[in-house]
């Protein structure tokens, strides 16, 4: 197994879904093959809108031909391992570029390289790329194997490495398992929101300067519904209580939609916007997919 960068443009040519598949040439089979079971990290080049840098992590499941392609191939993204990075990471930081198989001999940029759309990365390298991808982010990376008094958690603590194995792979997976998607996803999906009530339009923050929306998936993680924003909704307790429960659900253009099962449609009413039309992330990227919008209709909203 080894890790790899994968380059996806916001406005690709490839059927990709960064969260359950990557589509690719024949030409990186080889390379995409050799990531079967490990993690990748994806990267945006500047085309296309994109910003130069790494945003996400997933894990590749396997590998399959695409069957209406002749010559095209899936790496399937194991599911729920996508999570994006809380801070974007630029390819190239204040000491050099974060993958330093990038730099040439004179240092300057190996442009060969940085234009190859799937590229190995070291252990040691992706680990650099984690740590900036969620530095400083105590909530997010909370080091649940040390107690408030000092004393470490029995069978939490970092074990000796059996002989042979790579103790920066392992670093990079103890990294992984402690990163508390939870409260990587509330996170971001409030922030998209700026802590408001899609539904209701309502901004409440409490005294201690916690809001009081939640951050829902439209596609529940019990049904493999991944942590990423355009699967959320920012809503408040009761109107998220109301969405997992199918009474509420949202067109593909923001209509909301009352279930006629609901037993006081006049108090929901008056609970929504006036304008009966959720309210999205102006950054088109944040907001909900129609794929997983579909989803909740299909399959949990009370017709």
């Amino acid at each position: 197994m080894a890790k790899a960068v994968f380059v996806h443009r916001p406005d690709s040519i490839y059927d990709d879904f960064p969260e359950e598949r990557y589509q690719f040439p024949k030409m990186y089979l080889s390379r995409v093959k050799a990531c079967e079971g490990d993690w990748i990290i994806y990267y945006e080049p500047r085309g296309g809108g994109g910003r130069l840098g790494y945003n996400a992590i997933a894990k590749v499941q396997e590998i399959v031909e695409d069957p209406s392609a002749q010559g095209l191939f899936f790496a399937v993204i194991e599911a729920r391992s996508y999570l994006p990075l809380t801070n974007f990471v630029p390819f190239r930081g204040d000491t050099g570029y974060f993958e330093t198989a990038l730099a040439g001999v004179d240092g300057k940029l190996n442009t060969g390289r940085s234009r190859s759309a799937v590229r190995p990365i070291s252990d040691s390298d992706f680990s650099r790329i984690l740590q900036a991808g969620f530095r400083d982010d105590v909530d997010v990376l909370p080091r649940v194997d040390i107690l408030s008094n000092g004393e470490t958690l029995p069978g939490l603590h970092d074990e000796q490495s059996p002989f042979g194995e790579d103790p920066e792979r392992i670093r990079v997976e103890q990294t992984i398992s402690r990163i508390n998607r939870d409260r990587v996803f509330r996170r971001q999906v409030l922030d998209a929101y700026d802590s408001t009530c899609a539904i209701t339009g309502l901004r409440l923050i409490n005294g201690g300067g916690r809001a009081e929306v939640e951050a829902a998936h439209i596609k529940p993680v019990q049904r493999n519904g991944p942590d990423v924003v355009r699967n959320g909704l920012a809503l408040s307790g009761t109107v998220h209580w109301m969405f997992d429960r199918g009474l509420i659900s949202l067109s593909d253009d923001a209509e909301i939609l009352i279930s006629r099962q609901m037993n006081d449609p006049g108090q929901v009413m008056g609970l929504i916007n006036q304008s009966r039309r959720a309210e999205f992330p102006e950054n088109s990227k944040w907001r909900p997919h129609p794929a997983y919008l579909s989803w909740h209709r299909e399959n949990c909203f009370k017709h």
